[in-house]
């Protein structure tokens, strides 16, 4: 019988042919997103019926796709947060889940901050005024001398906190396991989230979505932030309650957002389209050259050895028992 591996991320092996090539030496057949965009929970229910391992991106694996998964032994995450994947009935059901922490780390810490600088200095609304024919001037803010609240210290939300600091930036910090240490070696400071929210200029998401997240920034979180500052979300749209967001920014509560991620994607209808204050991307933080390599040549390597037999390294939850977490996820727990 013809062992079978299928891939859903668009992106996978496309720019870099090393990690198609490693499951195709090792003997597998591969079974490639037919639909170009994330498939839906129904076409995974069939797609997964009859393959060993799954490398999959944003696609659903739920209770019922893992039920139809009979053979299925492995699912390998190309990226980090595993949010949109049943982690503990997959342990359950002996399937092990690894993913791929720091690969796309230093692509996404720089679109936070490219992001924030977007909004900062309104550069995509000068950018549509020139196209439509507009020379106007915009008034921005600058980072420097300016302070960022970082939510969620993983790898990435260190990345963003380094990076503030080389420009200049103050940096205050909240997560629920603060890494004091890396914070007295680059100038951070750990606070409570309420003074985060208070104190800060601009507040940046580094977290994974939870129930403890869902819709951690909500009406009650805005009402705490200072009128000037600005939101940036790179992590998961449901940590954010889009609604609320809206709100506080049409009443001046806040004064802007960047967002490369939404709780609905593609975001079509929402009412954050119609705002100029809100700088928006297209889910894009992990997609660099290199990171794309870099998540690529991990997945196919932990799914390789997961269908050997070995345990990988970067496992999120071992089997038997309900599973148990693995350090290396509650090392990069905030990292998204």
């Amino acid at each position: 019988m013809t062992l079978k591996v299928l891939v859903t991320p668009r992106t996978f092996g496309k720019s870099d042919p090393v990690p198609l090539t490693m499951l195709e030496e090792a003997g597998y057949e591969i079974i490639t997103n037919p639909y170009g965009r994330t498939l839906s929970e129904d076409e995974m229910v069939q797609l997964v019926q009859d393959v060993d391992g799954v490398i999959v991106g944003l696609d659903p694996i739920n209770r019922r796709v893992l039920d139809h998964g009979l053979r299925l032994k492995a699912i390998s995450k190309y990226g980090v947060g595993v949010n949109n994947i049943d982690v503990d009935y997959a342990s359950r059901k002996g399937i092990i889940v690894t993913n791929t922490p720091g690969a796309n780390s230093a692509a996404v810490a720089e679109l936070t901050l490219g992001l924030l600088m977007a909004a900062c200095r309104r550069i995509c609304v000068s950018d549509r005024g020139i196209r439509q024919g507009k020379w106007a001037q915009y008034p921005g803010l600058q980072l420097e001398g300016k302070t960022i609240g970082i939510i969620g210290t993983g790898q990435i939300g260190k990345q963003v906190a380094e990076r503030a600091i080389g420009l200049r930036m103050a940096v205050v910090c909240n997560d629920i396991h603060p890494d004091h240490d890396w914070a007295r070696q680059v100038g951070a400071t750990y606070v409570s989230l309420p003074k985060l929210l208070c104190c800060s200029d601009f507040v940046s998401l580094h977290i994974p979505l939870e129930d403890e997240t869902y819709h951690l920034m909500s009406a009650e979180q805005f009402a705490k932030m200072k009128p000037s500052a600005v939101l940036v979300n790179t992590a998961r749209g449901g940590i954010v309650d889009e609604s609320a967001l809206y709100n506080a920014l049409i009443h001046n509560q806040i004064a802007g957002a960047a967002l490369d991620v939404f709780e609905c994607e593609p975001p079509d209808g929402s009412p954050l389209l119609t705002l100029d204050n809100v700088v928006m991307t297209s889910h894009i933080g992990a997609h660099t050259q290199e990171a794309v390599e870099n998540m690529g040549r991990m997945a196919a390597a932990n799914l390789l050895q997961c269908l050997k037999g070995l345990i990988p390294r970067y496992i999120v939850k071992a089997i038997s028992d309900g599973g148990e977490a693995d350090a290396t996820l509650n090392q990069n727990a905030s990292a998204c």
